[in-house]
């Protein structure tokens, strides 16, 4: 994410308070998506038997009214907010180029090391905690972006052309194949849940080391996206989206009407499709909507002259978005998982209430421990770590 290799910074050092509500927002949207994989029953291991597992249609349990509330919360969440994750980790790699620019550094020069530093957290993340990591897919991306930002607009235009082509291309066909495969070969088998609901911490580490390819499909198959998303957060960031001027107002407008007013629609079809079309629903379409949701936080935040609580509560979970990232999920993971409390097994009757409950609980954890810790330490725990070993690495020889 892109609080773990930058600040929030413009060029010229001042913080830009729009970035760090965005991180916020993206933080505690992501988690609106990953935790009905927490609370289903085989959690990370349905996923590789039921990919769909966390679109809005999936599993809706309860009565209508429940599978209503279900159903659109997993709607207004599923891609949308990863997508804008990735927006905002392009705007922060841009910051850090424009920041070693003015200061006559060589680019990308050391930015390697931020990367591998940033791979080994997905990594540990990955192995130790939850098997849908970001971090490593981001790195990645982040050592090819940072060399395009070295190169010509030309060529960064021509980067962005191809990888959304590329992209699309791949869904396109990967959903053909989806819709042209033989029923048997759709059929979702039972999902291989008791590592999760009932084993113990060392299986579930070794199932995920044991399954590492498949659970490290999606940035695999969705890296032209990133790349365009990278690519598209650098742009905004240039063309003055998050600036306080008539401009980035202006700007701001144009995408929350372009993202609401387009993919709104859009995503909505491809969501009451079903499953055939998930690819395209989560990959293609909910980048669309991120793009508004961008635009809407900064139009509400440009009709406020002063911050509330809200706004402040975002700020301290998008200082701190790496802490809060690694922090949400472990919090997941102790209250979901049988060696933990076990309650994606012992409350499975009660959700989707109860599961809407521990999104709502984890997210007012994190605005309140992010809030306090900011007030008396600035940077969260692991980004100051991170900070403390990279200024290691930064040293010369």
């Amino acid at each position: 994410m892109a609080t773990a290799v930058t600040t929030a910074a413009g060029p010229t050092g001042t913080r830009i308070a729009l970035l760090d509500v965005l991180r916020g927002v993206a933080i505690l949207g992501t988690l609106a998506t990953n935790v009905w994989i927490f609370a289903t029953p085989g959690s990370e291991a349905r996923l590789l038997v039921d990919a769909a597992a966390v679109s809005a249609t999936a599993n809706l349990t309860g009565g209508p009214v429940a599978a209503v509330a279900e159903g659109v919360f997993r709607f207004l969440a599923n891609g949308k907010f990863l997508a804008l994750l990735t927006i905002l980790f392009g705007v922060g790699l841009a910051i850090q180029h424009g920041s070693a620019v003015s200061r006559g550094r060589a680019w990308p020069g050391r930015y390697g090391w931020r990367a591998l530093l940033l791979f080994v957290e997905g990594t540990l993340h990955f192995v130790l905690v939850f098997a849908f990591d970001v971090l490593m897919g981001y790195a990645v991306t982040a050592l090819l972006v940072a060399w395009l930002l070295a190169r010509s607009a030309r060529v960064q235009k021509v980067a962005m052309s191809l990888a959304a082509g590329v992209h699309l291309t791949l869904m396109g066909l990967l959903t053909l194949a989806l819709a042209l495969a033989p029923p048997d070969e759709r059929a979702v088998p039972d999902a291989p849940g008791r590592f999760f609901t009932e084993g113990g911490y060392l299986a579930q580490v070794t199932f995920r080391l044991a399954n590492w390819l498949p659970l490290r499909a999606e940035p695999i198959i969705s890296f032209g996206l990133l790349v365009f998303l990278f690519l598209l957060g650098v742009r905004l960031l240039r063309a003055g989206a998050f600036g306080t001027d008539d401009r980035g107002r202006a700007l701001r407008r144009r995408l929350l009407r372009l993202g609401l007013g387009v993919g709104l629609p859009l995503n909505a079809a491809t969501t009451l499709a079903g499953p055939e079309l998930f690819l395209v629903d989560r990959y293609v379409c909910a980048p669309l909507l991120a793009v508004g949701y961008l635009g809407l936080v900064g139009v509400l935040l440009d009709r406020r002259s002063t911050p509330g609580a809200v706004t402040s509560g975002l700020t301290a979970v998008g200082r701190t978005a790496l802490s809060c990232y690694v922090l949400q999920n472990v919090l997941c993971v102790v209250v979901c998982y049988g060696w933990g409390l076990g309650l994606a097994r012992s409350w499975q009757g009660a959700a989707p209430w109860w599961v809407l409950g521990l999104w709502a609980g984890v997210s007012g954890t994190l605005v309140l421990v992010a809030s306090w810790w900011t007030g008396r330490f600035g940077a969260g725990p692991l980004e100051a770590a991170q900070r403390a070993v990279l200024r290691r690495l930064d040293r010369p020889s």
